[in-house]
């Protein structure tokens, strides 16, 4: 899952004025009383998980009316994806979804240094990627991609990115 990460960056360094905003900053903004989200969902887990995504859009919104390109990488599954669409209140608005195989995923996950995901199977992520979340803008197989060829793989894919009542 370190992939967005990377593909965000190399798009964001190659337009004029960009500003990434990573989701996992604002988890990490929590010091003392983070949950973690774990498949036994908690409401507190899950209301830290809502605060992240809402201060990431609001945050993406103010580069976006300031001039910037806002880039937003994240990982937002099921349902959490149309919400974030509507906190997201500048257009343009663009979404593409990075969807590599599992079993690609798996050999990135053990080649990190560190573990992502422990609490998380590669098959669950996946299975709500695919049977949970909604079909918004287009689903890019990165499985054969390096970072940047996923960029550049796909020059056509901008237009069916668009979002156009988001």
């Amino acid at each position: 899952m370190v992939e967005e990460v990377v593909v965000a960056g190399i798009l964001a360094g190659q337009l004029r004025r960009a500003a990434l905003v990573r989701g996992d900053v604002f988890r990490r903004m929590a010091v003392s009383g983070r949950e973690e989200l774990l498949p036994e969902e908690t409401t507190e887990a899950r209301a830290q998980l809502d605060l992240r995504y809402r201060l990431s859009a609001l945050v993406a919104g103010e580069y976006a009316h300031r001039g910037w390109t806002a880039v937003v990488q994240d990982i937002i599954l099921g349902d959490d994806l149309t919400r974030y669409v509507a906190r997201v209140h500048t257009r343009p608005l663009y979404v593409v979804v990075l969807a590599p195989s599992i079993s690609v995923v798996r050999a990135r996950e053990a080649a990190r240094p560190k573990a992502g995901y422990s609490a998380w199977t590669v098959e669950a992520l996946d299975h709500a990627l695919r049977a949970e979340t909604p079909r918004l803008g287009p689903w890019l197989d990165t499985s054969q991609h390096m970072p940047a060829q996923t960029i550049s793989a796909n020059p056509d894919n901008l237009p069916a990115a668009r979002l156009e009542n988001g």
